[in-house]
C-alpha cells in the first residue's frame, strides 16, 4: 500500500546575500534637493480651504465687517503667490544654515533670509 501524498512545502526564500545599500547625502543635501522638488512642482503646497478662510478673515479685518465676495480664481492667485514665497523664503533660510555650521533650519536663518530680503516683520 503506498502512503497518501502530503503537498510540496514552499521554500522559504533565501534573503538576498547584498541587500541594498542606502544612499549617503552630505549634511543638507536632501533639504535642497527638496527645494527644488517644491520649486519645480506645480501643485499647491497650501490647502485650499483653510487659504480661502485665512484670506476671508483678513480682508474682513481691513474692510471693518464689510464681507467681499471673492472670485476663486483670485483666491488661487493668492495662493499661488504665497505658496511661491514660502518657497523662496525657506530656500533662502537653508542657505543661511551653513554659516552657523548647521544642517538644522532655526527660527533665526528665517529672521535672518527676512532680514536680507528686506521684510521687517513677519512673513510678508
Amino acid at each position: 500500500q503506498s502512503l497518501p501524498q502530503s503537498p510540496p512545502r514552499r521554500q522559504k526564500r533565501r534573503r538576498s546575500e547584498n541587500p541594498p545599500q542606502r544612499r549617503c547625502y552630505l549634511p543638507g543635501a536632501r533639504a535642497l534637493t527638496e527645494i527644488r522638488k517644491y520649486q519645480k512642482s506645480t501643485e499647491l503646497l497650501i490647502q485650499k480651504a483653510p487659504f480661502a478662510r485665512l484670506v476671508r478673515e483678513v480682508s474682513m479685518d481691513f474692510t471693518r465687517g464689510v464681507p467681499f465676495i471673492w472670485q476663486n480664481m483670485a483666491i488661487m492667485a493668492l495662493q499661488e503667490a504665497a505658496g511661491a514665497f514660502l518657497v523662496q523664503l525657506f530656500g533662502d533660510a537653508q542657505l543661511c544654515c551653513p554659516r552657523a555650521n548647521r544642517v538644522t533650519l532655526f527660527a533665526k536663518d528665517i529672521r535672518l533670509a527676512q532680514g536680507i530680503r528686506g521684510i521687517q516683520e513677519g512673513l510678508g
